[in-house]
């Protein structure tokens, strides 16, 4: 209370209102109807004072307040400030939020679709974008005082986290950096390197959570707690949090037999009224059914609810199930503003088009409050279903994990189905990072008082696992940084070949990469240590023991290489025999998964290489593609063949095969069990082994026989010694290998680029030749591609819709690979041109091979896919989107996606393509045109 100040203590407290008022923070906490928690304070502080700041703070904390002072702060010095976002959907969320604050006249937005009033102070892009303006010089970063990077901790994106290492480093010294990360556990190294290359970084980490979050797991008709809260009894101790005891004995339960012939009760079997009731509980443990589970969160109050199913076709089917529950969450008024806005938003989609994507259907699920939200919807549908989420219009939605990544769509209430994904090439068990991630959108600030996480009960469940997956916060930002063929031409441009590699190295991968050798070399001293005491260990009196342990050593490593030799050489003549193989060939697949008679489809004999895989033998030379006896086609690799292999007999294949349908391969199936099912095929005889005639085996026996140390009678003891002495030597020597190979590692791969620019004419020293400048303007995986098609004028006269299906080849990848059937193309110019970008590409590939730019480490040119060409083609052509779905089997939302993306490259492609003698350019923009129009153009974002 101020009466019981006294005045000294009064008149200073006056001093400090005072002197806060006279900050810009003041007016900007007006702003909001609630108090600013301490490390939004402290942040906006650290601003106020000219350093840059990086927030680690959980979801839904309110970290972008911090992002909104730096906006408040640019107005007010009359300076720019550069809002970045990594995906469209949270460019076009924050510009509303932000025009709605400041007047759209102050207010800009610049997304690869968009462009609002970019010119304006304060613009939100996407962090390509400000990529692209940095490599250019644009004029609009005149002025500019502030970037904020929102959702920073993206840097560890496989595909996209340089981008956000280039702009940082690239960024002019009087911009300050304002980075919004979730919660992550090397906050302070990731400051540590921000400190580095932006100079003074104030670090701010809150794990406080602004509503606290509820784990619960819902198995039968119970909810239970998966914690169970204990304080010490003097209450001065920290709240332990044990694993809810019930549960522990649920998945005891649930793990018994039902019946043990070993125990025993008062000397006799356990009767069957006892054992009825252990049925009886257990029948009480099983997975509640997706509408079950609504209706127990619409019962305790706990909607709206994100349920998170990791997969699409998931998603789709839970809304199904729930409405043939028959279940409804709306009421008639809900319904009706339901209809009202999902009218208004789809008003511009032609009718024809709106049956094609089960708009229907769709609408009939927001109207009863239930949606799916996932990558493969409309980008409308998904904007509506995200507003009417917001609104409360809509109380269950099921979501694939896309949607845990910035969109502000926070929940009361978050289900996860499964602790298990598929990564795109295993079924995995989330990470705590995952786990939190997701969980993080239960409770929405000023609305609930507590959010609830609910993991659905699974057989096998282990509730000590669980709570370490929610009770851990451990989420490491790891660089994904690696310099591309656009990133080097711009660099040597800017900056000279020298300057660039050394800003290369001030990269956050270097950095720890850097930091990571520090553990290295302690480790390496320890070995050096340890390696003294196993040389006295291995001390003979008769002679040299670490000569007796080489020679013993030498002989074993030749008696391995002739082994290898011989299985090279058997393998050699595998890959032979398969070159000789032909169409209708009945051979016996000697070993592997698909072992036994097989019909040759397809000899499969490579081009150049297969598939663009580099490093496993087995994907080079040829890949027959197979029919089983078991109906089954499948594309073998040289690995199915250890031993060569002789065509059996010879079948005719009908031109009315197809390879997809059942029927088809049942029937071919069946004439091959009649044709060659009798037929025993001959055993491969082994040959002589190449060491029984090695003339270097037989001296090294020798030797080894006539050493000193070869009679004594300690021998294997030291020869034990002598073993832990070699592996210790030799996991010394890879660690020096190591700190030698992770230091300099990014200005290495760059070195290597350059030396494939400066072969192909895109550099000549420090000089980008005109080549390179028009390397420059092309950005994607596939840039280096893209150039040298425009070189060597692979696209010259091919029409708008043809060269948009070439184009489609340098952004499209198949979500999953299918080897067995070709993707349908375009005739004529289309298909020829696509047939030489693959030339093309093949041979990059061979000289990414010979400078060792490796594609396992990001970095080089992947294999075009041709899989969306006669999508695009169609699409392009004019044909209806009913046509062109049906024919792409693909879902809306892709085949919007995937063309945004074709209309991306293909603006690059008309602002890089030459001016004179070529069609190229105005034939690019045509494509545009034709590409952006329906369901591509009504969809606002990508």
């Amino acid at each position: 209370m101020t009466e019981d100040l006294s005045p000294a203590e009064r008149y200073a407290a006056a001093r400090t209102r005072a002197a806060e008022q006279a900050t810009a923070l003041a007016p900007f906490r007006e702003m909001y109807d609630f108090a600013l928690d301490p490390f939004q304070i402290e942040a906006c502080r650290a601003l106020e004072g000219g350093k840059g700041v990086l927030v680690a703070a959980p979801t839904g904390s309110g970290k972008t307040i911090v992002g909104e002072f730096a906006v408040h702060l640019a107005l007010a010095e009359g300076r720019k400030c550069f809002y970045t976002t990594p995906i469209k959907a949270l460019s076009n969320q924050k510009y509303a939020d932000l025009a709605k604050r400041y007047g759209a006249d102050k207010v800009g937005l610049l997304t690869g679709d968009n462009s609002v009033n970019p010119e304006a102070p304060v613009v939100i892009m996407t962090t390509e974008v400000l990529r692209n303006m940095l490599y250019a010089g644009s004029q609009s970063l005149l002025g500019l005082g502030y970037v904020v990077m929102d959702e920073v901790h993206y840097l560890s994106d496989r595909f996209r986290g340089a981008v956000w290492e280039e702009v940082i480093i690239h960024l002019p010294e009087s911009v300050t950096l304002v980075s919004l990360s979730a919660t992550v556990s090397n906050a302070e190294e990731f400051g540590d390197w921000l400190d580095t290359v932006r100079g003074d970084t104030e670090v701010i980490v809150s794990e406080h959570r602004p509503v606290p979050l509820w784990q619960h797991v819902l198995a039968g008709r119970r909810m239970y707690d998966l914690f169970e809260e204990e304080s010490d009894h003097g209450g001065r101790g920290v709240a332990k949090r044990e694993v809810n005891p019930d549960l522990v004995r649920l998945a005891r339960m649930e793990n018994q037999r039902t019946y043990n012939p070993r125990e025993r009760r008062r000397g006799k079997m356990i009767r069957e009224a006892d054992r009825e009731r252990e049925r009886r509980q257990r029948g009480r443990i099983w997975t509640p059914a997706r509408p079950e589970v609504i209706e127990r969160l619409d019962a305790e109050g706990l909607l709206p609810a994100i349920t998170f199913i990791f997969s699409r076709a998931g998603c789709e089917a839970a809304v199904q199930q729930c409405m043939y529950a028959g279940l409804r969450l709306n009421n008639d008024e809900a319904r009706r503003r339901v209809r009202e806005i999902v009218e208004e938003r789809t008003d511009s989609i032609p009718g024809e088009d709106l049956h094609v994507l089960g708009y229907y259907e769709w609408l009939e699920g927001l109207e009863r409050g239930i949606a799916a939200h996932h990558a493969g919807m409309l980008p409308t549908f998904k904007e509506v279903v995200e507003e009417l989420f917001v609104r409360g219009l809509v109380k269950a939605v099921f979501a694939t994990e896309t949607l845990a990544l910035g969109i502000n769509m926070p929940a009361r209430s978050v289900v996860l189905e499964k602790l298990v994904k598929w990564n795109g090439e295993q079924h995995a068990d989330i990470t705590p990072g995952e786990y939190t991630q997701l969980t993080g959108r239960a409770g929405r600030r000023g609305i609930d008082i507590e959010g609830h996480a609910v993991v659905l009960w699974q057989r096998g469940m282990d509730p000590g696992a669980l709570a370490g997956l929610a009770g851990t916060r451990t989420y490491p930002l790891r660089s994904s940084f690696r310099p591309s063929y656009n990133m080097a031409v711009n660099l040597v441009h800017q900056f000279g070949r020298h300057r660039s590699r050394e800003l290369l190295e001030t990269s956050f991968a270097q950095f720890q990469a850097d930091k990571s050798v520090v553990g290295i070399s302690r480790q390496v001293r320890k070995n050096e240590e340890g390696l003294d005491g196993y040389r006295a260990g291995m001390t003979c009196h008769l002679g040299d023991f670490e000569e007796y342990a080489r020679l013993r050593r030498d002989l074993k490593d030749r008696e391995t290489d002739l082994a290898k030799q011989g299985a090279a050489q058997r393998r050699a003549a595998a890959a032979s025999s398969l070159e000789k193989l032909k169409a209708g060939d009945v051979i016996h697949v000697p070993t592997g998964k698909f072992a036994g008679l097989a019909l040759v489809l397809d000899p499969g004999l490579p081009a150049g290489r297969a598939n663009g895989h580099r490093g496993f033998e087995h994907q080079d030379g040829p890949r027959p593609l197979v029919l089983t006896v078991e109906r089954q086609v499948k594309r073998l690799a040289s690995m199915d063949f250890p031993v060569p292999v002789e065509p059996l007999e010879r079948m005719r294949i009908p031109k009315s095969f197809n390879a997809r349908s059942p029927q088809s391969r049942r029937d071919l199936a069946s004439a091959l069990r009649s044709k060659a099912g009798h037929i025993v095929p001959e055993r491969h005889r082994k040959q002589r082994a190449a060491a029984a005639d090695d003339r270097e085996i037989a001296r090294l026996r020798t030797e080894l026989r006539a050493h000193p140390c070869h009679g004594c009678d300690e021998r294997e003891d030291h020869a034990r010694w002598a073993e832990r002495y070699h592996r210790l030597q030799r996991d010394t020597h890879q660690l020096e290998r190591r700190i030698e190979g992770r230091t300099n590692t990014i200005a290495r791969t760059f070195d290597r680029i350059v030396a494939l620019l400066t072969e192909l004419d895109y550099l000549r020293g420090d000089e980008v030749t005109e080549h390179g400048q028009r390397l420059a303007r092309l950005y994607g995986e596939l840039d280096l591609l893209a150039s040298e098609c425009l070189r060597d004028r692979v696209w010259e006269g091919l029409t708008p819709a043809e060269l948009a299906a070439c184009v489609s080849a340098l952004v499209y990848e198949a979500r999953q690979s299918d080897d067995a059937v070709a993707p349908k193309l375009p005739s004529g110019k289309a298909k020829a041109a696509l047939g030489e970008m693959i030339h093309i590409w093949g041979r990059l590939d061979a000289l990414e091979e010979d400078l060792k730019i490796n594609q396992a480490e990001g970095v080089g040119q992947r294999e075009p896919d041709l899989g969306f060409a006669w999508a695009v083609y169609m699409w392009a052509s004019g044909k209806g989107l009913d046509e062109v779905l049906r024919e792409a089997e693909m879902p809306a939302g892709d085949f919007v996606r995937w063309c945004k993306q074709v209309i991306d490259v293909l603006g690059q492609i008309a602002a890089a393509a030459p001016r004179e003698n070529s069609t190229v350019a105005k034939n690019a923009r045509k494509a545009v045109d034709a590409v952006l129009r329906g369901v591509v153009a009504y969809s606002s974002v990508g």
